[in-house]
C-alpha cells in the first residue's frame, strides 16, 4: 500500500511538472532550446491627409488575429487626435477624431508580429448566407453558366471547384467565353470581385480579402486582393491570380470583406502607405511579450520577474537538485562510496568556475596537502573541534598560497581556487584522515576517488547549457526530478558495484541452477 502511495505521488508530481512545461512551451512560447531566435516583423501604416479646418474623423481598418502570426504589440501615433478602437464581425478598426484640424496631417499605426506556426489555411468566422444567383447580362450570362457547368463536372467539392475555376479564369490562352468574363474587370481587386460574382452563380459564399505582402525593408507597399470561399464549415483562402490554396508565409491579412480601408470626413487628399522591416529576436523576449498580450501571470510570477543578479544566482541554485539526483543514482544504484552526502555536488559547483581539469588538479592538491598536515596535527593530540578549526585555517592558507603563486605565474585559473567551499574541504580532509586510520589507506583512497568521480559526473550533467536553460525557464521540471528521487529512494536491489564484487558467486549460482 505504501509503495502504491509513492507511485501515485510520483505520477502526480511528473504530471504537474510536464503539464506546466507544456503550457509554457506551447501556449506562451518559451523555447526549449537555448539561444532560440525567431523573426519579428514590424509593419507600419502611415496615413497622410489634409485636414480642412473643421472636425476631422478617420475610420481605418487594422489587422484582427492575422492567420499564421501572433501579435506581440501595436502602437498608435495619434498626433493630437483622439483614438478609439472597435471591431465588427470581420475586422477591427481605429477611429481617430479631432475637433479642429487643418493642414497636412499624418497618423501612424504600427504592429509587431511573429510567426505562430499555426495552420494558415483554415480561417474561422460566422457562417454567411448563400448568395442569390445574379441576373447576369448577355453574353456574360452564357459564358458564366458554361464555365460553372464545366467546372462542376471537373470538381468534387467547393475547394476543388474554386481552384479549378481560378485556373480556368487565369489561363494564359483563354477561350472566347473567358475573354468575355475577364474584360469587365481591369484592376486586381476588380478581378477578385468578378470571380466572387461568378461564384455566386453556383451559390458559393465568397468574400474579398486584402493582404499585405511582407518584404524586408519595404517602403511604400500596398495591399493586394485575395479570395476566401466558405465550404460549409470554414473559410478557405485562395490566391485569385494563381489558384493556389492558402496564405503564404509572407502575407499579412489586413482586411476581410467589402468596405473601404480608410473612410474619412473633414479631410481630403488622403493616402495610406505601408512599410515593413524584419528583425531577429530571442524567443525569450518574444514569449514575454506574448504572455503580456495574453494576460498570463506565469511570467509575472516567475524567475524572469526577479532582478538580473538574483536570476543569475538561481541559475546555479536550481542545478543543485540535478546534482543531488546524480548523487542519489551514483550511491544507491551504482554503489559509489563518497565522503559525505552532498560534498561532491558542492565541489562540482566549484568546478563551474575553475573548469574541470583545473578543478581536479586544485582539489587533489589541496586535499593531499591538507591530509599531510592533518596527520602532523594528530601527533599534537588535539581535541576534535580545535583540530577541525586548525585544518580550516590550513585550508585557507593553502588557498591563498595557490592564488598568489598562480597569479605570479600568469595562471588566472588558479585565482578561482578561492571558490572552493573551505568548510567542505576541511571536512573532507578530516573525514579522509579518519577513514585512513580506521579502514586503511586503500579504503580512504577509494572513497576519495569516488567523491571526485561523482563531482566530475555531477559537473558534466549539471552544467550542460540545454539542461541549465530547461531548469531555469521551466523550474516545474524539478517536480519530475523530485519524483525520480522518491522512486529511487525505495530501490532495494543490488548495486552495480555489488554485482561486480560478487560476480563469481553469481556465476556459481547460475551454474548450480543449470
Amino acid at each position: 500500500m505504501k509503495n502504491l502511495h509513492l507511485k501515485l505521488l510520483a505520477l502526480l508530481l511528473c504530471t504537474l511538472g510536464i503539464a506546466g512545461t507544456w503550457y509554457k512551451a506551447e501556449v506562451i512560447g518559451l523555447p526549449l532550446q537555448p539561444d532560440a531566435e525567431a523573426q519579428v516583423w514590424t509593419v507600419e501604416a502611415r496615413i497622410n491627409f489634409r485636414a480642412e479646418g473643421g472636425p476631422s474623423q478617420l475610420h481605418f481598418i487594422i489587422p484582427s488575429v492575422p492567420p499564421g502570426f501572433d501579435v506581440l504589440g501595436e502602437d498608435f501615433v495619434s498626433g493630437g487626435y483622439g483614438l478609439a478602437r472597435d471591431s465588427d464581425a470581420n475586422n477591427r478598426f481605429a477611429l481617430w477624431t479631432a475637433r479642429r484640424a487643418s493642414g497636412e496631417q499624418s497618423l501612424y499605426y504600427r504592429i509587431q508580429l511573429t510567426e505562430s506556426g499555426e495552420e494558415r489555411r483554415v480561417v474561422s468566422g460566422p457562417q454567411p448566407p448563400f448568395p442569390e444567383v445574379p441576373d447576369y447580362p448577355e453574353p456574360y450570362r452564357s459564358a458564366a453558366m458554361t464555365l460553372l457547368e464545366e467546372v462542376r463536372q471537373e470538381s468534387a467539392d467547393i475547394a476543388s471547384f474554386t481552384r479549378r475555376l481560378l485556373l480556368r479564369y487565369n489561363a494564359e490562352s483563354p477561350d472566347e467565353g473567358m475573354k468575355v468574363l475577364r474584360e469587365v474587370a481591369q484592376s486586381d481587386l476588380e478581378h477578385t470581385e468578378n470571380i466572387i460574382h461568378i461564384l455566386a452563380g453556383a451559390r458559393i459564399p465568397a468574400r474579398p480579402v486584402m493582404v499585405l505582402p511582407l518584404r524586408d525593408r519595404m517602403r511604400r507597399g500596398s495591399l493586394e486582393s485575395f479570395l476566401e470561399v466558405y465550404n460549409g464549415t470554414e473559410w478557405v483562402p485562395f490566391n485569385p491570380r494563381t489558384g493556389q490554396r492558402g496564405y503564404g508565409d509572407d502575407l499579412l491579412v489586413w482586411q476581410r470583406g467589402d468596405g473601404e480601408l480608410l473612410e474619412t470626413s473633414g479631410t481630403s487628399q488622403h493616402q495610406v502607405e505601408f512599410s515593413a522591416a524584419r528583425t531577429v529576436r530571442e524567443m525569450i523576449s518574444i514569449a514575454e511579450q506574448r504572455a503580456a498580450q495574453q494576460g498570463s501571470l506565469l511570467i509575472d510570477f516567475s524567475l524572469l520577474s526577479l532582478p538580473v543578479q538574483t536570476q543569475n544566482m538561481y541559475r546555479i541554485l536550481l542545478m543543485v537538485p540535478i546534482g543531488a539526483l546524480v548523487m542519489v543514482f551514483m550511491r544507491n544504484v551504482i554503489g559509489v562510496s563518497t565522503f559525505g552526502t552532498f560534498m561532491p555536488i558542492l565541489i562540482a559547483l566549484a568546478f563551474r568556475e575553475t573548469q574541470l581539469l583545473w578543478g581536479i588538479f586544485l582539489f587533489t592538491g589541496i586535499v593531499a596537502a591538507g591530509l599531510a598536515i592533518r596527520f602532523y596535527l594528530e601527533n599534537l593530540k588535539l581535541l576534535l573541534v580545535p583540530r577541525l578549526a586548525s585544518v580550516l585555517v590550513v585550508v585557507v592558507i593553502l588557498l591563498a598560497l595557490i592564488s598568489i603563486l598562480s597569479h605570479k605565474l600568469g595562471l588566472d585559473r588558479g585565482l578561482s581556487v578561492a571558490l572552493f567551499p573551505m568548510v567542505i574541504l576541511a571536512m573532507t580532509i578530516e573525514r579522509m584522515s579518519l577513514v585512513w586510520e580506521e579502514h586503511g589507506p586503500p579504503e580512504a583512497i577509494r572513497q576519495g576517488l569516488g567523491s571526485l568521480a561523482v563531482a566530475i559526473i555531477g559537473y558534466m550533467v549539471m552544467f550542460q547549457e540545454r539542461l541549465e536553460h530547461l531548469i531555469f525557464y521551466f523550474p516545474e521540471l524539478l517536480l519530475v526530478v523530485l519524483a525520480i528521487t522518491l522512486l529511487m529512494g525505495r530501490y532495494t536491489g543490488y548495486r552495480l558495484t555489488e554485482l561486480w564484487r560478487f560476480r563469481q558467486l553469481l556465476r556459481t549460482q547460475e551454474g548450480d541452477r543449470s
